[in-house]
């Protein structure tokens, strides 16, 4: 399997693939740029065209973007676009790691250098049932093909199967969002997010009360069901891999999914969420890992874990 996943660096237990440059704890910024690939920068140059009767013709409106170590192509994009360097991404974290007791996780370069990403764990943690941890992190990516906004998020791991939920702030949004027509401004953005242990509170008391609220098999078939249900379209294909993917998250919330047979997921709403949490994470068919990582984080596969807390927190309430 082909791995576009450029460079990464990480501390602790290894990530997701089991790829990267694996780190000391509580390395310097610096250190962190180099292990993770992310010390170049994102260089721009005019773009020029050829045809039948011009030759090195300017095209004023536009611009290509390149890494400054290979000369890579990046991506072709507006002029009035507004870069975010990877070493901007890991610099967001400096008096986070070296004052707020944040620990920088995970941190790399996707698809060539067009997305980078770090994942820092907070101070900030929790036990459902005496034996099920859940530790906080706060993620912030950006790409430059057009694929993605500079974004900040809070999320969840679940550390018996590494599942990751993405945490509301406290005015109900997923994540701070800086489109590459604005500046991107790390004090405005943390002011946003509110970095405090509010939102993690709600969220605790959110996943308590899930692990609560005894589940049958007859209510876990239907929040299956109705789950894809919502994701199916007419496509026979699709259909037929909303079938798979159902069986597939029935069978971890059965028993066979890490972290299962623990009290605060057998038999419970918790249950039923962390099973779809972990068949997006490590189960849901990819091209690669890149692909799944982005589609966890960013796309279907975040949504369809966000329709899955919705539909888990309305059994309770």
């Amino acid at each position: 399997m082909t791995h576009l996943i450029s460079s990464m660096a990480y501390t602790n237990a290894p990530p997701w693939h089991g790829l990267g440059n694996r780190l000391t704890e509580k390395q310097p910024i610096d250190v962190w740029a180099k292990q993770a690939g992310m010390d170049w920068k994102i260089r721009q140059s005019p773009v020029y065209y050829n045809s039948q009767h011009h030759t090195g013709v300017l095209y004023p409106e536009h611009q290509v973007l390149f890494r400054s170590d290979t000369e890579q192509a990046l991506s072709v994009v507006s002029n009035r676009y507004q870069i975010v360097q990877p070493r901007e991404i890991l610099e967001f974290y400096r008096d986070l790691t070296e004052a707020g007791g944040f620990e920088m996780e995970t941190a790399g370069v996707l698809k060539g250098g067009r997305k980078v990403w770090a994942l820092a764990k907070t101070n900030q943690s929790a036990v459902f049932k005496r034996n099920d941890v859940v530790n906080g992190y706060l993620l912030l990516a950006t790409a430059c093909d057009g694929t993605l906004a500079t974004t900040a998020q809070f999320t969840s791991v679940r550390v018996v199967c590494n599942n990751t939920l993405a945490i509301a702030l406290a005015n109900g949004a997923s994540a701070v969002k800086v489109p590459h027509s604005t500046a991107f401004d790390a004090d405005t953005v943390k002011k946003q997010l509110d970095i405090s242990v509010s939102s993690w509170d709600r969220f605790v008391y959110r996943m308590k009360t899930l692990s609560e609220r005894k589940v049958n098999n007859t209510e876990a078939q239907k929040f299956i069901e109705r789950l894809f249900n919502e994701m199916d379209s007419t496509a026979s294909t699709v259909k037929k891999a909303n079938e798979r993917a159902m069986k597939k998250v029935m069978a971890l919330y059965d028993g066979s999914g890490r972290g299962a047979e623990l009290s605060s997921s057998k038999g419970t709403a918790f249950g039923l969420l962390n099973a779809v949490t972990e068949f997006v994470d490590h189960e849901r068919r990819a091209r690669n890992q890149d692909y799944r990582l982005d589609s966890a984080w960013f796309g279907t596969g975040a949504h369809l874990k966000s329709q899955a807390l919705h539909q888990a927190m309305a059994l309770v309430t």
